[in-house]
């Protein structure tokens, strides 16, 4: 037999125990829908929504992570140029999906859900949190499908004159491309990172020739845009990059956790 005093004190255990429950149904029902997805461990995020599969720009905007979890915009919207032929589905955080898949050389960019990894440039040093490489004449990303350093930043002073024979990606355009500046500042879009062959290499943010220029497959916006966002990044925020057309964006929105509102 229950004492007449434990009672009351078993009542307020049960109403303590389901205002608990209620509030992590709130913290983890429809508010937080796909936090098991690709951007579940994320706390920064850099999303570009263009148009459609074949559109050669887009808009970009970055997030952060409230401390319940939802997405606060950071900054303002931004232009971007993608790649000339548009996106196609990448490699990255993200399952699968149905669609047309990236191939090296078809000029589109990767869509999906990507890490961030290294910021580089020309300058030796740069004011970012992320790990930065200032890179020399001599670094080159391997773009050859057959090699075995395939989609990876060397330098050939380590790899040899052979390693980075026919490659089309040097570090330093400034210096093999007359002046180019596009490399000065960017950072690696973490795409196709197990390598495989032919799936596509060498993708990142760096800077644009201008708005009316697309890229090769990534992602260029102008200096003020790229230098506040390596301002802002930070690894312990595990940032991830998301690009994707207006439809997928629409789709994926609850199952990927992606802001609400970013694309109209």
């Amino acid at each position: 037999m229950h004492s007449p005093r434990a009672q009351p004190f078993a009542l307020l255990l049960c109403a303590a125990l389901a205002a608990t429950l209620a509030a992590c149904a709130g913290r983890d029902g429809p508010a937080n829908a796909g936090r098991d997805g690709p951007l579940a461990d994320a706390g920064q995020l850099v999303l570009v929504v263009t148009p459609g599969w074949d559109a050669p720009a887009g808009t970009l905007r970055s997030y952060a992570r409230d401390a319940d979890g939802a997405w606060r915009e950071v900054g303002e919207a931004a232009a971007v140029t993608v790649g000339r032929n548009g996106a196609a589905w990448g490699l990255g955080l993200h399952p699968p999906q149905p669609g047309a898949a990236k191939r090296e050389g078809d000029g589109r960019a990767p869509a999906g859900a990507f890490g961030i990894g290294i910021a580089f440039g020309y300058a030796e040093r740069l004011r970012t949190a992320l790990d930065y490489r200032g890179m020399q004449v001599s670094d080159y990303c391997i773009d050859v499908p057959a090699s075995p350093l395939y989609n990876r930043i060397v330098d050939a002073r380590e790899a040899g004159a052979d390693a980075v024979a026919g490659s089309t990606e040097p570090m330093r355009r400034d210096l093999h491309a007359d002046g180019d500046p596009r490399y000065r500042l960017g950072f690696v879009i973490e795409h196709n990172a197990q390598a495989e062959p032919g799936a596509g290499s060498c993708i990142f943010a760096h800077l644009w020739n201008g708005p009316e220029v697309p890229t090769a497959g990534c992602t260029a916006m102008d200096e003020a845009r790229m230098r506040a966002l390596l301002d802002w990044l930070a690894p312990a925020r595990r940032p991830a990059f998301v690009l994707l057309p207006r439809e997928e964006y629409a789709r994926l929105r609850t199952a990927w956790d992606l802001p609400a509102g970013a694309a109209p």
